[in-house]
């Protein structure tokens, strides 16, 4: 294994303490990501805005991601995805079903205060 040293902020040193050997494997995992990283801070900065029920059932995905999708899912039904592609697209198929999943165990509350 390769020796890197790498300078980063002072307030980021007890985090990356705390992660120890796992370190490592939490750089592969960012680094192989099937999405781009600001998908994944579009949607758990909007989890950790503590949404109310409507904003929940109101969740959409931006127009960029739309895009993207409809890409993947015109060329899976080509039979023309790469490899990479064919993970991008089972990644937002993993999203969609999170948020579904997340939408329903709200829908309860959104009818209950009517």
């Amino acid at each position: 294994m390769a020796t890197i040293t790498l300078e980063v902020p002072d307030e980021l040193v007890p985090h990356l303490n705390a992660l120890g050997d796992r370190l490592p494997t939490v750089l592969q995992q960012c680094l192989q990501a099937p999405l781009p990283n600001h998908i994944y801070h579009y949607i758990l900065n909007f989890l950790a805005s503590r949404p109310t029920p409507e904003e929940i059932a109101d969740f959409r995905p931006t127009p960029e991601m739309c895009d993207r999708l409809q890409t993947l899912l015109q060329r899976s039904k080509a039979e023309t995805l790469t490899p990479e592609e064919q993970a991008e697209l089972d990644e937002y198929e993993r999203i969609e079903h999170l948020i579904v999943m997340l939408k329903a165990g709200n829908f309860s509350h959104l009818t209950a205060s009517t």
